[in-house]
């Protein structure tokens, strides 16, 4: 096989040969760019391998004339689905077919007899959207449902929650549409239907070592399924086919079963001791038929509130046509099983939020308690059910004996278990106790009659091994039969058979060693950027295309559907910066920056991601590199440093002469162009005169009398005081959400004084989103110099002072932006902790406190920094109480701050607000209250939609005023 990766004359020109003739041939993308290339280095897996080039396929002829080309030219040829797969079968050194861009299709669904034609880059939920209206569905459903894709679930045949009633995907796929490495179509099927040349004799000749030689467990997927192939189960090529990896043909279409969905659902939830007790009573649930039983510990749940009572829970799913019947089934498991504590769940909002946290698994076990990193590698072997306890206890004993940390969980009732393990792949004799234990690992599965891989696949990370699960006789049974399919080797060379050491081509070993200088101080990595940027281990939850409930990330993924823009392909691109392999221009690299270009900032990955990828900051700190010392793009000073702009124009008066200006065309054009700004985008207005100016107005006229400076007060409040911080969109763009704010904390017996102080106060947030960071440490340092005085414990009357933030982004910066820029400086700590939102304010220091009764339904959207950082509980408790109803949207509005309005981003700005925020707008009742807190929001909705959101407390406030005139009447 040629090898093109060599820097040789004539590798370049081969190289340059096969792209010329991919680009003649194919219909489809073709990349052989840094980027495309940069962004299938890694799957979900520990490995990294570059590839040569992308193919985009749009048909079954494109992935011929792929073919072809590849095998002219002895390139291999590796297929990916959503890259997902944790084993490294999803990379490769060759050419990368990426079905999911436009062989994604759902081509046909029948249900009269509940099979459906799908393309493999069709994600899994869009067939379950598409067969729910039937009462239909596809049985396997893994933790990635709503990003893995078909043809993935087919290659690495796929199980999930719900495999102990429906089976592996193997068992759900009738007829496939393969084409091979020599281009051959074939229809694999039943009764050797499609079967390639050669395979019948092999397999006529080896039915004894075939009848004997695999392990009889339901989540046995390692290795080639050549049982199937035995007569008396039909002699199915489709079914032998599943779990190939890839390695034997490419899937362009497949034919599967659907089965008949349960019309209602009971979760139960029954909490153990501990993980051992729960994997002993596993198997003991089977016989009442559950849909699933899936377990997992403590250690991997964020929070146990809403669990019962345990150190470990299994979720049992019990089905039947009304809840009545599913909930009578689930309360029969209850009073067999022996347990702790349980809880039973009808509703399905519940049951989703419940399954969420078993879902987050697969991210959050990358983490370990005490924040230090584990990875995959041993993530789903499985054993027979009633052996799990045991196996379990000597998987405990190995780790032990290693100096390993690892927390089992997952589906406990097909006796497959996922565990992440803090395995050391930095160091020399980290990858070295990796392989060893990987090797006595292999030994114990094998002894307890178990599957190297129970749902994953072997890839690299296990394919060594198999001959410590079948013997080498039967491994060179599985060379022989991929002869047969491939003889050329081309289709992911290293899988499954001639595999890769499985401690070689690890991703981490092209990461520098030393610490990278950076700005940040990425306080849960350690200070380490490398270490951040490691955090994205490729599950993929940001390439899901619609949101799940009030979730945010990733809104540039789902508005452009291409994985650049997603955070994993940042977080790749990002990788490969620091690897220096592929991207070789360091903090210089356009194409990282051509990635981060279209990221909004809105941090939803923060907290959306189940490993808390915070990629807003991570293109914070590659701006501030990027453009040190060079020129930046006209946005970055137009609305970069927005606050000193709007503080000149305060401080000249001159207000009215902007807005005045603003409002003639020509001139408005002029001033975007110049400022790089969207020329589709209105200016807003500014306010004529400050917030803080018209607050001080008041005191003048003696609205507020013994008040010194912000600082001594005659009048007392009866519940203390609190400092209103002047953000710049409320002082200077918005000063009556400030008015109403202060009225209400008034109402609910707040003492309310904004800062006021000689210099004038700044969270930064304009200067961080734009990478201008030394400016925003600057800003920052100036303005805890001015709150030195206000931070002084005491002020506040309960050992702290209370610094209420009215506008989310701004309470995000200081809560978070500022103490990681500024960590060796203890006041950023102090300011930090002393934030507090409105509704915050009102819940903690006027906890009784009734609001005003509104009695309206509401719509709008939660702000991304609200949901990502501060948290909306104490917001949505305060709308109840008001009697405000309804639940606001998620997503982003798109504006995002400076985001929207850039030049060059409307589009994907607008396509952000239509996912969620205007629709919901539109289809709001009569009467509703938009809600808006933030001001990005609040413009977004006026520019694109002509309707004015508001404040919780603007509204909040006009009920005051309409009950007090009541009141008079």
């Amino acid at each position: 096989m040629v090898d093109l990766q060599a820097e040789s004359v004539g590798a370049r020109a081969e190289l340059a040969d096969l792209r010329a003739e991919l680009g003649r041939t194919v219909r489809g993308e073709v990349g052989f760019d840094v980027t495309s290339r940069a962004l299938m280095t890694m799957d979900a897996s520990n490995y990294r391998r570059v590839p040569l080039g992308v193919v985009a396929p749009r048909d079954a002829d494109d992935v011929a004339a792929t073919l072809a080309a590849c095998r002219a030219h002895g390139v291999p040829v590796v297929a990916r689905g959503g890259g997902t797969s944790i084993a490294g079968q999803a990379t490769g050194t060759g050419v990368v077919l990426d079905f999911t861009r436009h062989m994604n299709g759902l081509v046909s669904l029948d249900p009269a007899s509940r099979t459906a034609v799908v393309q493999p880059g069709l994600v899994l939920d869009r067939l379950q959207q598409a067969a729910a209206p039937h009462g239909l569905r596809f049985g396997p459903d893994p933790s990635t449902h709503s990003r893995c894709t078909l043809g993935g679930m087919i290659g690495n045949n796929s199980c999930g929650s719900h495999s102990v009633a429906w089976g592996t995907t193997a068992d759900s796929v009738s007829e496939l549409s393969v084409i091979t490495a020599r281009g051959d179509f074939l229809r694999p099927g039943r009764d050797w239907a499609g079967a390639p040349e050669g395979l019948r004799p092999l397999v006529e000749g080896e039915l004894a070592r075939l009848r004997t030689g695999f392990p009889d467990l339901p989540r046995r997927i390692s290795g080639y399924a050549l049982d199937a192939l035995l007569p008396e189960k039909g002699a199915d090529v489709a079914r032998s086919f599943c779990g190939s990896e890839g390695t034997l043909g490419i899937l362009t279409e497949a034919v599967v079963r659907l089965v008949e969905a349960p019309r209602a659902r009971a979760l139960l939830v029954l909490g153990y001791a501990d993980e051992s007790a729960a994997a002993e009573a596993a198997a003991g649930l089977l016989p009442f038929a559950p849909l699933t039983v899936e377990g997992m510990a403590a250690d991997l749940v964020r929070s146990t509130a809403d669990l019962p009572r345990g150190g470990a829970w299994l979720f049992v799913e019990t089905g039947g046509d009304t809840e009545a019947e599913a909930r009578a089934r689930a309360e029969a498991i209850v009073r067999a099983a022996d347990v702790l504590d349980s809880l039973v769940v009808t509703d399905p909002s519940g049951q989703r939020a419940l399954w969420r946290i078993r879902e987050d698994a697969s991210g959050t076990a990358t983490r370990m308690p005490d924040g230090s990193e584990a990875w995959p590698g041993w993530e789903d072997c499985a054993v027979p059910p009633a052996r799990l306890g045991a196996y379990l206890r000597d998987f405990r004993g190995l780790l032990g004996t290693h100096g390993l940390r690892g927390t089992p969980y997952g589906h406990f009732g097909d006796g497959c278990i996922h565990v992440r393990i803090d395995f050391d792949l930095l160091t020399e004799p980290g990858v070295a106790r990796f392989r060893q234990f990987s090797e006595e690992l292999a030994e114990l599965v094998a002894a307890h009659g178990g599957s190297l891989s129970g749902e994953h696949g072997d890839g690299q990370a296990r394919a060594e091994l198999l001959p410590k699960m079948y013997g080498e006789e039967m491994v060179a049974l599985f060379e022989r039969a991929k002869g047969v399919w491939d003889p050329d080797d081309l289709l992911n060379p290293g899988m499954l058979v001639r595999p890769a050491p499985l401690d070689t081509n690890l991703r981490f070993s092209v990461l520098p060693r030393e610490p990278v200088d950076v700005v940040f101080g990425y306080p849960s990595d350690g200070g380490d950027f490398s270490a951040a940027v490691r955090r994205c281990v490729g599950v993929a939850k940001c390439r899901t295309h619609e949101p799940a409930g009030s979730s945010v990330m990733c809104p540039s993924f789902r508005a452009t559907g291409e994985e650049a823009h997603s955070t994993r392909g940042r977080a790749r691109l990002l990788h490969e910066m620091l690897a220096g392999e592929l991207v070789t221009d360091g903090w210089q690299s356009t194409e990282v920056r051509d990635a981060l270009d279209l990221c909004l900032s809105c941090k939803g990955c923060r907290t959306d991601c189940p490993v808390g990828v915070d990629m807003a900051t991570y293109k914070a700190e590659f701006l501030h590199h990027h453009y040190e010392g060079r020129r930046r793009p006209a946005a970055h000073y137009a609305m970069g440093r927005l606050p000193r702009w709007l503080r000149l124009v305060e401080r000249t008066r001159t207000a009215w002469l902007v807005n005045s200006l603003a409002s003639v065309r020509p001139l408005a054009a002029l001033a975007k162009r110049l400022g790089g700004i969207a020329g589709e985008r209105g200016i807003p207005r500014v306010a004529g005169v400050t917030f803080t100016r018209a607050w001080r107005r008041e005191v003048r006229a003696g609205t507020r009398q013994g008040m010194r400076e912000g600082v001594d007060y005659a009048e007392t409040p009866t519940r203390g005081h609190v400092f209103l911080w002047p953000d710049t969109f409320t002082e200077h763009l918005s000063p009556d959400v400030g008015r109403a704010a202060v009225r209400v904390m008034e109402a609910a017996g707040l003492g309310v004084v904004p800062v006021i102080t000689r210099k004038p106060v700044c969270c930064g947030l304009t200067y961080v989103s734009t990478g201008q960071l030394d400016r925003a440490r600057e800003v920052m340092r100036r303005t805890l110099d001015a709150m030195s005085v206000l931070l002084d414990p005491g002020l506040g009357g309960e050992g702290t002072s209370h610094v209420v933030v009215l506008e989310p982004s701004c309470a995000a910066a200081l809560r978070t932006d500022l103490p990681e820029l500024l960590p060796d400086d203890p006041r950023a700590a102090r300011l930090a902790a002393s934030v507090l939102t409105f509704a915050e304010a009102l819940e903690r220091l006027a906890p009784d406190w009734t609001p005003p009764r509104i009695d309206r339904p509401t719509v709008g959207q939660t702000h991304c920094h609200q949901h990502a950082v501060l948290g909306d509980a104490p917001d949505r408790r305060l709308r109840t109480a008001a009697g405000l109803t309804g639940e606001l949207a998620g997503g982003c509005c798109g504006l995002a701050g400076n985001f929207g309005f850039e030049k060059g981003h409307y589009e994907v700005s607008a396509a952000c607000a239509e996912e969620q925020l205007l629709p919901a707008v539109r289809e709001a009742p009569d009467g509703a209250v938009v809600l808006a807190d933030g001001f990005s929001c609040r413009t977004q909705l006026e520019q694109m939609a002509g309707v004015r959101g508001r404040h919780l407390a603007e509204v909040l406030a006009e009920a005051l005023e309409s009950s007090e005139i009541r009141g008079v009447k």
